[in-house]
């Protein structure tokens, strides 16, 4: 009897550290679009009153989770009988991310204007609590299409390997994934409120207050420098995205970089996409006249 447990306790301990040597390489093969991960996140989760900062990005954690591990099974079960549908969903994806970006973009040189019935007054709870909860619809559905990618780099890492293995490679990096990235996220967001507390603690005197000040004023440089790295992040991943799964695409410009080639080709499909919801909401809008 004895002998027996430990006979499954080996086992364990060795699929144990068959699932952390499979898992390290997921993590490498991953660690690109985690970087892009944490941008795109980071960005998408700052802006939001101070006291609902961690709330926020605790409830994009949950749904995140939860996005992953609907992901997973789906993943390997389409993995298994229709391997075409997961490049679908990805190309699908790769639309939207690449929509995102570029509408970032064309926002930026070409503001849109504000509506006549706009007003300067103070916004209320329920346009605050509206608000946020858009923004984390918008951040869950970016966080989705990452998932989908990560879920996708991690399987595909583990092809020939078990299925209990696949199966807990992939969810260890999925967890390592989200808590690493909104982790990450929930210390820069919170770095004002650290320098508030370095300067309330040292009684705004010495060298304790100036890093307190330093801290205060570094945020919105970083929440800028967030946007543009997650701006550019978008449009990279979904560049990849296309020539990975798009055989035209991976053999176009043989001589450009593979960054700048997944970034051409990524703001080049956000645009067509851009325009052609813009051109969408313009025949809507003639049709209601």
């Amino acid at each position: 009897m004895a002998s027996g447990i430990l006979a499954i306790l080996d086992d364990i301990a060795a699929l144990m550290d068959d699932v952390l040597i499979t898992s390290k390489m997921a993590t490498r093969k991953t660690a690109g679009i985690l970087g892009d991960d944490l941008a795109v996140n980071a960005e998408k989760a700052t802006g939001y009153l101070s006291s609902r900062e961690l709330p926020v990005i605790w409830a994009i954690t949950k749904k995140s989770l939860l996005n992953k591990f609907i992901i997973i099974p789906l993943a390997l079960l389409f993995n298994f009988f229709f391997p075409i549908v997961i490049k679908i969903v990805l190309v699908l994806g790769g639309f939207y991310l690449a929509y995102e970006g570029a509408e970032k973009i064309v926002e930026y040189f070409f503001p849109h204007p504000k509506n006549d019935t706009e007003t300067e007054e103070e916004s209320t709870e329920e346009d605050n609590a509206a608000a946020e909860k858009e923004k984390i619809k918008s951040a869950v559905r970016t966080d989705l299409i990452l998932s989908i990618e990560i879920v996708i780099i991690a399987l595909g890492t583990v092809l020939d390997q078990s299925l209990t293995i696949q199966i807990l490679t992939v969810s260890v990096v999925a967890i390592i994934a989200t808590i690493g990235v909104y982790g990450l996220v929930g210390l820069l967001v919170k770095t004002d409120d650290l320098g508030y507390k370095l300067i309330r603690d040292s009684k705004n005197k010495g060298f304790i207050s100036k890093v307190g000040h330093f801290l205060v004023r570094l945020l919105p440089y970083i929440i800028k420098f967030l946007s543009v790295v997650g701006t550019i992040a978008l449009l990279l991943v979904s560049g990849g995205i296309f020539v990975h799964n798009i055989e035209a695409f991976h053999h176009l410009f043989p001589g450009l970089h593979d960054v700048i080639k997944e970034f051409l080709i990524g703001l080049v499909a956000g645009l067509l996409v851009v325009g052609l919801v813009l051109a969408g909401k313009k025949v809507v809008s003639f049709g209601k006249k």
